[in-house]
């Protein structure tokens, strides 16, 4: 009796089992951005296209399951790729790669190469153009987030109403450039240790956010970075500003600066050479309208310094205006015309790009038009 009792009671556990799996809900999302653009400036002189614009031409997975009582497991890859070549963006094939777990009540864990905390606050709190966030060919502020992915990340994010707070820190691995090469920290093959969260709120329009990261590079170089901003929308207009700061806290090892270079000195980023220099800060200041449903215009201003350079070859200051009109044909397709210009002055370290005469161009104007669709 105690034996048919025993083989009841396991298959009821075994049927139980079985019915929450069945019950157990689970969801596959394919999402993705192309867009495609002709940009013209002023220093190549030439025109040519772009394999993203307004914004990074992307594909990605989005997973979830529901496992039960306000917890669900969820995973995420994403690839980068140019629209123009086919190629991919970046050295990493996907660009975002993580796995976590959410609940409805204590918030999410999530594991892998993920956005930093910078990125996160103002994407979602000030960014400058809300249908963009950045524009891709022309985004001064992301300069000043010391990257924007880390990999070997844990993040934890919460919701408290009109809260949300979120922290990460990243495992560096052991990492070095004199164990894995020289070249290594421009692969992608080098992790950094991090380590920082934000604090943002949004309520009747208004959203104020900042957050603060440490990264310790391979070759023992150390920043901090902070940013702090907010945005306020009111029928057809938005606004928009944000400040924010990198100081680097010890000696800058030669085997870093390649790649603070690599996140500071593309022309996207507004070409600043670190050199020697040991501080950068920037300003913006942006303004939005909804002319109609289907057009809307934005201006954005940023005003950024470089300091701290023994040399004074490095110490300098730009200043970068952009202007963009995008026109939704749906929800899905929008076409976009931006018009931007770059004046950088300062010491000899301080310039755009160097002509084949050896010549510093410190000007820059440039038009972008393109197409864009989300999927």
């Amino acid at each position: 009796m105690t034996h048919s009792f025993a083989k009841t009671t396991m298959a009821a556990m075994l049927l139980g089992g079985t019915a929450s799996m069945a019950t157990a809900q689970s969801s596959v999302q394919l999402y993705g951005i192309v867009d495609a653009a002709v940009r013209s400036t002023s220093n190549h002189g030439k025109t040519q296209m772009a394999g993203g614009g307004m914004s990074q031409s992307r594909w990605g997975i989005n997973i979830k399951e529901d496992l039960g009582n306000g917890i669900s497991a969820i995973a995420n890859l994403e690839d980068r790729f140019l629209a123009d070549t086919g190629n991919t963006a970046a050295v990493n094939y996907f660009q975002q790669a993580w796995i976590g777990m959410r609940s409805k009540d204590l918030g999410q864990l999530t594991m892998g190469r993920q956005f930093n905390v910078l990125l996160d606050v103002v994407a979602s709190t000030y960014a400058s153009f809300p249908y963009g966030p950045f524009m891709e060919v022309y985004k001064p502020e992301i300069g000043f987030a010391v990257g924007t992915r880390t990999n070997n990340m844990l993040k934890y994010t919460a919701d408290l109403g009109a809260w949300r707070a979120g922290l990460q820190y990243s495992f560096d691995e052991g990492n070095t450039v004199a164990r894995k090469g020289s070249d290594v920290e421009l692969t992608g093959g080098l992790a950094m240790r991090t380590a920082g969260g934000y604090l943002r709120y949004e309520a009747n329009g208004l959203a104020i956010g900042g957050a603060y990261l440490n990264t310790k590079m391979p070759g023992s170089t150390e920043f901090d970075a902070y940013t702090l901003g907010g945005s306020y929308r009111s029928g057809p207009w938005y606004f928009s500003t944000g400040y924010a700061m990198n100081k680097r806290k010890n000696t800058l090892a030669v085997e870093d600066a390649r790649l603070i270079n690599a996140y500071w000195g593309s022309e996207i980023n507004g070409g600043f050479q670190s050199g020697d220099s040991d501080q950068r800060q920037l300003l913006q200041l942006g303004v939005g309208y909804q002319v109609t449903p289907q057009l809307n215009l934005g201006m954005h201003y940023y005003h950024a310094k470089q300091s701290g350079s023994s040399s004074g070859a490095f110490n300098n200051k730009a200043n970068f205006v952009v202007a963009v009109a995008d026109y939704a044909f749906s929800k899905s397709t929008d076409a976009y015309m931006g018009v931007d210009y770059t004046r950088v002055s300062g010491g000899s370290g301080s310039y755009i790009e160097k002509t084949a005469a050896g010549d510093l161009v410190r000007n820059r104007a440039g038009i972008t038009i393109g197409l864009r669709h989300r999927f």
